[in-house]
């Protein structure tokens, strides 16, 4: 089973919250978990931005940085390219959605890159980018 996740799901596996016991339920049965260099991104900012709101310190944001890397290398998550088309799949998600659904930026850059890599399941723990994922046919069911 191939899945994409979005960064609210991917940082539950790092930083302790009220979805993190979903998460290691969900990778119990080890599928291929997409990750990105977009996800790279979205997840550093998500755990450097417990700092911000004082959840984390600076040594154990690191230490956490630390434990995705070191998933990456073990190969927990299936690393992959940002798929090339992403761009233009998530405009055409915008102009489907965005009115119906009001759609954020990041909201069809996710769903357009788990379409664009052909994930059989979409993890999120925002509902809006769930509706939107759904709309677009994915499953977002754990």
């Amino acid at each position: 089973m191939s899945v994409y996740a979005d960064s609210s799901f991917l940082v539950s596996r790092y930083v302790v919250d009220v979805h993190s016991s979903q998460v290691d339920h969900a990778l119990a049965h080890r599928p291929s978990v997409w990750f990105t260099p977009f996800n790279s991104a979205e997840l550093a900012n998500a755990i450097y931005r417990q700092i911000f709101l004082k959840r984390l310190t600076l040594a154990q944001a690191q230490l956490v940085w630390s434990d995705v890397e070191q998933d990456c290398a073990n190969g927990i998550w299936a690393l992959v390219n940002f798929p090339e088309r992403t761009w233009e799949k998530s405009i055409d998600l915008a102009r489907r959605y965005g009115p119906s659904l009001g759609v954020r930026t990041l909201d069809s850059l996710h769903v357009a890159c788990a379409l664009e890599l052909r994930a059989e399941k979409f993890w999120t723990f925002d509902e809006r980018q769930a509706r939107l994922a759904e709309a677009a046919g994915l499953d977002t069911t754990p």
